[in-house]
């Protein structure tokens, strides 16, 4: 099988790649690099079965080019993360549209499968959980760059659905809540990498707003091979599932879980979310998936700890 992935220069799209390749598939990435690192691929830069594409989801010939004798696609190229939501909104939103139109349309000229990566952002505020994936969206106002992000994606899941439905494309939704791994930056805001920075640094961790909010997370490994499973099987085409990990945790717990097993002295200072963004942020209070659906089609079953997580992210931080 040959795949395009898009945004595969990025942490999961990376790894997407090591686990295509190592399953004996053709892998073509399109990136741009504008949030994705080639670090991330170069070792498989002369692999007879890698080709890397530099170019952009929103230019249609970029896409045509890279899909070409592809059966599947991995849509993974996104704005991605709070911090670069909050500052580029309207980049943001070009991308997570327009590049999701231009994918999924090229996708069905190609006759590709395709699978599009989605966020726990579409629920936005609703803190009931464990969160199903029919349960309803919960935003604020339009103007708030948050509920913006939300909205383009929920856009984005239209399309691939609407695509399913009306022209027979075989599609499938995922929304990720908070996979990490190496590889991945803090750079946009991504709380345990950053964590995990500060504190090999013995710099004080900083927990925006109160540090009550509470969040799950998975480790890459245990996402990317479903996400395969899940677009190769029939079944799965035209739904939408959740991928995230069931282990709750406040930001003020994780801050001092990291801190120990780092085995430094770093302080935990608390940073208001308008100091931490801007004005009128809004933050979910909390964000737990309900992931039966997916362990019950394909067996998707998380097998890594929190703390093996924050253990991998703290020695690739070392190094």
């Amino acid at each position: 099988m040959r795949s395009l992935i898009t945004g595969g220069a990025g942490f999961i799209g990376s790894h997407l790649a090591d686990h295509l390749i190592d399953r004996g598939d053709d892998v073509v990435v399109l990136d741009d690099l504008s949030t994705g690192r080639f670090a991330n691929i170069e070792h498989l830069r002369d692999h007879d079965r890698f080709t890397f594409r530099l170019g952009t989801v929103t230019d249609r010939a970029d896409v045509d080019a890279a899909m070409h004798r592809c059966g599947r696609v991995f849509h993974l190229a996104a704005a991605v993360g709070v911090e670069l939501i909050v500052s580029e909104p309207l980049q943001s939103l070009r991308t997570n549209i327009v590049g999701s139109e231009v994918v999924i349309d090229t996708a069905l000229k190609h006759g590709a499968a395709v699978l599009v990566t989605s966020t726990s952002e579409i629920y936005g505020k609703n803190v009931d959980g464990p969160l199903k994936e029919g349960d309803d969206r919960i935003l604020g106002s339009p103007l708030t760059a948050r509920w913006s992000y939300s909205t383009a994606k929920a856009i984005e899941e239209i399309l691939a659905y609407t695509y399913w439905r009306e022209k027979g494309l075989a599609t499938v939704i995922v929304r990720l809540f908070n996979t990490v791994g190496p590889r991945q930056t803090g750079a946009y805001g991504m709380v345990i990498p950053r964590f995990a920075a500060q504190a090999v640094r013995a710099e004080p961790l900083t927990v925006h707003g109160d540090g009550q909010q509470s969040r799950c997370f998975v480790h890459v490994a245990d996402i990317v091979p479903t996400l395969v499973d899940l677009l190769d099987d029939p079944r799965a085409h035209g739904q939408v599932f959740n991928l995230g990990g069931s282990d709750e945790i406040t930001m003020e717990e994780l801050a001092r879980r990291v801190v120990a097993l780092a085995g430094t002295d770093a302080k935990i200072t608390f940073v208001p979310y308008h100091q931490a963004y801007e004005h009128g942020f809004e933050d979910m209070q909390r964000r737990l998936p309900d992931c039966t659906k997916v362990a019950e089609l394909v067996g998707f079953a998380p097998t890594r700890s929190l703390d093996d997580i924050i253990g991998e992210v703290l020695a690739e931080q070392r190094s």
